[in-house]
């Protein structure tokens, strides 16, 4: 037998724990739910592999978690007997945390205690949440299938290092004994434990068992007895009706699937009949984990085939932009021994995913269409669901060509309509408002909502009225490589190509256009020639009214905010010159027609503010500075 070893904890758990202790000691009762929670995963584990190894339950097959507390000792015990651990299991599980994104969520912490006490529950503290409440904690484990000889003993005062030793363990599965702080007797009471449970951890699909309590009039009060009684309602909540499950149940069931400490904005709970019969209980949450942008992250879906747990990452199960869903399908119709790679060429697994990623889009859309009193707080749900998942969604664009226009009916934008930079146009919207004629929606993306609304791109388009919507999410650019119309009418870049202004442009205005266009033929050939290394063209312009100049693209490149993204990511970008359109109206442009002795100057100026203008960077900074300074020297002489 091994001796007892002292190791350290990672830098990272110490770190936590002294969060946590802080941030949710108002919340003490959830250890108990976390702890039960953990002891219910184990158990699924265990069913698991007993399917390919029936000897792993040791003849021990009734799966059960037992809660007992022991008031002079003053310690509460939660055991199961799961699948348990072995030495180098519990040196390496409660000692570490192997999460992805650790070093980003620890990052994120704030120092203020709410809104740290939020994060801390969407990383999940499980185990360590016994110390909110305890001031040791002692773990006694033997892995199913090992020998009594190879249990182990954890223990930790949580204060920076734990020690291990190798105990003689019969049963298999985890116990473990919560040592209480001062002042925390309150929990040290069957009625107290069993309300907890009740509230919490009724939806458990195993059997939550303490010890029954009976009045005794010699010692008046209630006193312990042998008999065990089952607490829980013991059955899998997706498997009863939804008439018989309450709004706190599905919540907190949620929560125990999730390990989120806030409330879900919404979920829906199906049984679906037909070539392939499932359950499905899907949640959407009301805000985004700390590692939403890992696109290798597992999914949040459990798999379970007829009650019996399967997998709790079955990502095959939704598609990579609804990564955000969390919760349960259990089919009918899948081989108990179901493994990742059955997965991916299954049918069955083919026809729930479908029918799973309609039904949370018919989520959203009910969210995002609802009418009348209560209509407006579904509402406000969407405009909180999109505020934390809207750029995720939009993947979905170039994801699932299947679902592309609900997902397109889905979408919010930024809008030259309002003075915010709230996303809460959608295309709808946008095409209701539309002018007579106007047969196009017109985008214009940039880093920055500030960069956006003040493109110069937009001008024309205030002075006639008509609505751009503004694009800055850095998804954006992507998405509309496959997103090009929405029923019918074209997306049309407001700073890519020539200019069609279709009906809204009158023919008066088409023949005024042509006449000053010839005025400046010369002008624009001789700008040519001068910015013959930076310009791909030289053309007059009527999409601008208060600028000098502005840059696009031509139809078929790029976009200067797409290259500038690109370069920043450290992506190669293909070889193009932007085009430099001139506004024929303004000053400089009028006073250029007449310069001779710094025409090549005033031009690289014009080129180099439009660049400014539009969010990019210059190649020559201190050139334009000095041409800059000279141009104003000479003005003010």
């Amino acid at each position: 037998m091994s001796e007892k070893q002292t190791l350290g904890f990672q830098a990272e758990v110490s770190q936590l724990l002294q969060l946590m202790i802080h941030s949710l000691y108002s919340n003490k009762e959830i250890f108990l739910r976390e702890l039960i929670s953990n002891a219910s995963d184990a158990s699924d584990k265990l069913r698991f592999e007993a399917i390919n190894d029936a000897s792993l339950f040791e003849n021990d097959s009734e799966l059960k978690i037992k809660v007992s507390f022991d008031k002079a000792a003053r310690t509460i015990t939660i055991a199961d007997n799961g699948i348990g651990m072995t030495r180098d299991d519990a040196i390496n599980h409660l000692g570490t945390i192997a999460k992805s994104g650790t070093k980003e969520f620890f990052a994120k912490l704030s120092g203020d205690q709410q809104k740290d006490a939020a994060m801390i529950g969407q990383f999940g503290v499980g185990f360590y949440s016994g110390f909110i409440v305890a001031d040791k904690m002692t773990v006694e484990s033997r892995r199913a299938g090992t020998a009594a000889s190879e249990g182990v003993r954890w223990e930790s005062t949580g204060a920076g290092d734990f020690s291990v030793e190798q105990i003689t363990k019969e049963d298999r599965g985890t116990a473990i004994t919560l040592h209480l702080r001062e002042g925390e007797d309150d929990f040290l009471s069957s009625w107290k434990l069993k309300s907890i449970i009740r509230t919490y951890s009724d939806h458990i699909s195993l059997p939550i068992l303490m010890q029954k309590e009976e009045w005794d009039d010699e010692k008046k009060e209630q006193v312990l007895k042998d008999e065990l009684e089952t607490v829980n309602q013991a059955s899998a909540l997706w498997a009863r009706s939804k008439s018989e499950i309450t709004p706190e149940q599905y919540t907190e069931f949620y929560k125990h699937i999730s390990h989120d400490y806030t409330a879900p904005l919404t979920h829906t709970h199906n049984r679906v009949e037909g070539r392939s019969e499932y359950t499905q209980l899907l949640y959407i949450p009301s805000r985004a984990p700390f590692d939403m942008w890992d696109r290798n992250k597992r999914g949040g879906i459990k798999l379970y085939v007829k009650r019996v747990f399967i997998m709790d990452d079955a990502e095959q199960l939704m598609p990579v932009y609804l990564r955000f869903v969390k919760g349960i399908i259990d089919s009918n119709d899948l081989p108990l021994n179901v493994s990742r790679e059955i997965l991916q060429e299954s049918r069955d697994i083919k026809a729930i995913r479908e029918g799973s990623t309609k039904r949370v889009l018919g989520m959203l859309e009910d969210l995002a269409n609802a009418e009348g009193d209560e209509g407006e707080s579904e509402k406000e749900k969407f405009a909180s669901f999109w505020k934390e998942f809207g750029q995720v969604l939009k993947e979905g664009i170039g994801e699932d060509a299947a679902n592309k226009d609900r997902i397109a009916a889905l979408l919010r934008f930024a809008s030259t309509h309002n003075d915010s930079d709230a996303q809460n146009v959608s295309f709808a919207d946008y095409l209701a408002r539309a002018k007579e004629g106007q047969d196009k929606i017109y985008y214009v993306t940039a880093d920055t909502y500030a960069a956006a609304k003040n493109s110069p791109h937009l001008e024309i388009f205030r002075k006639k009225g008509v609505e751009v919507l503004l694009l800055t999410d850095r998804v954006d650019e992507w998405m509309l490589s496959f997103l090009t119309a929405f029923e019918g009418k074209d997306l049309v870049s407001v700073a890519k190509g020539d200019l069609d202004l279709g009906k809204l442009e009158d023919e008066a205005e088409k023949k005024q256009h042509e006449e000053t266009e010839t005025q400046f033929k010369d002008l624009v050939e001789k700008m040519k020639t001068a910015l013959a290394d930076k310009a791909k063209d030289v053309r007059i312009t009527f999409r601008l009214t208060d600028s000098p100049a502005c840059l696009v693209a031509d139809e078929n490149e790029l976009s200067g905010n797409l290259v500038r993204m690109l370069k920043a990511a450290g992506q190669a970008a293909p070889e193009s010159k932007p085009i430099l359109e001139v506004n024929p109206d303004h000053p400089l442009v009028q006073r250029l027609k007449y310069e001779e002795a710094k025409f090549n100057d005033w031009s690289h100026i014009l080129f180099d503010q439009a660049a400014l203008a539009e969010g990019g960077t210059l190649e020559d900074p201190s050139a334009f500075v000095k041409r800059l300074n000279e141009m104003l020297l000479n003005v003010s002489k």
